[in-house]
């Protein structure tokens, strides 16, 4: 199996929906920024609302950051819409919500589960560059905590803008970080 780190997020055109309106997006609109995918089996499930929301509630933080947060799953556009009109939490979602039904996102980025044409819960950080910083799949019946997830947004931009340094265990924003060295070889 080949990493996916580092890797050039693969090149895609979807619609989408966000704040009331479809859209289209596309790897071209990303060029130059960091973009976070957040991939998801299927609107109208159990654990899927429960990270979307806790995704939304970092939402304006990521922004701050400079982030553009994506959810992708493999329905329709108009899927995302109902699902929105239909749902008091998934109401509370800003970021687009990307249509994935030909699974050209899923596929790209290796989280197609086949057998049942949904995504498995993939998230994926690209820098301005285009390049998977940050990558973890999971089971689908494993949700992700949106807490730990800013903490690595914030080490991946933090590494990118400090050259030789690197964030260990539990690095938080302002916290020392190391800078890799033969005297620290066996020392920590």
């Amino acid at each position: 199996m080949e990493s996916i780190i580092n890797a050039q997020m693969p090149e895609f055109k979807v619609q989408a929906f966000q704040n009331g309106e479809f859209k289209t997006v596309s790897s071209e609109d990303l060029k130059g920024k960091w973009a976070l995918f957040f991939f998801y089996p299927a609107d109208f499930t159990f654990v899927c609302p429960t990270e979307l929301v806790d995704l939304a509630e970092k939402y304006d933080r990521l922004k701050e950051m400079g982030v553009e947060v994506f959810s992708v799953s493999t329905d329709t556009h108009f899927v995302h819409k109902a699902w929105h009109d239909a749902s008091d939490s998934i109401k509370k979602i800003k970021y687009a919500m990307l249509a994935d039904p030909t699974g050209v996102l899923s596929r790209g980025f290796g989280v197609m589960k086949e057998d049942e044409g949904v995504a498995y819960r993939g998230t994926f950080l690209v820098n301005p560059d285009g390049l998977v910083k940050v990558a973890e799949v999971q089971d689908n019946s494993i949700g992700r905590n949106a807490d730990e997830l800013l903490r690595k947004v914030e080490a991946a931009q933090f590494v990118a803008t400090h050259s030789g340094e690197v964030c260990p265990a539990k690095w938080k924003a302002g916290s020392e970080t190391l800078k890799p060295s033969i005297d620290l070889v066996g020392k920590l």
